[in-house]
């Protein structure tokens, strides 16, 4: 099921954090390598744009902040596939890892 993985993790963050201080906002924001965000994460984004765009008068903003995560979550994923390729090989052993 699409999502599961994610919902899964999401549902031990709130457990972890539940007795955090109500001075804080606790949003979990789940993103899949390959799939969609949480309902959480795309408010949480919706929200952030459209204050990012207020204080900078800039209408891309939001798409700046958008391409930010993207670029998180990819270097991020290259950083594991990296982690988990045998060191000694050269290109083709990356290429036969994926």
């Amino acid at each position: 099921m699409v999502g599961a993985a994610a919902t899964s993790v999401k549902q031990a963050k709130r457990r972890k954090y539940e007795n955090l201080d109500s001075s804080f906002i606790f949003v979990p924001f789940r993103v899949e390598t390959l799939g969609p965000r949480g309902p959480e994460a795309r408010a949480l984004y919706k929200e952030l744009s459209k204050r990012v765009i207020e204080s900078t008068g800039d209408a891309r903003a939001g798409s700046y902040l958008g391409q930010r995560i993207s670029l998180a979550i990819q270097r991020a994923n290259a950083a594991n596939i990296l982690g988990n390729v045998p060191c000694c090989g050269g290109f083709e052993d990356v290429l036969d890892f994926i």
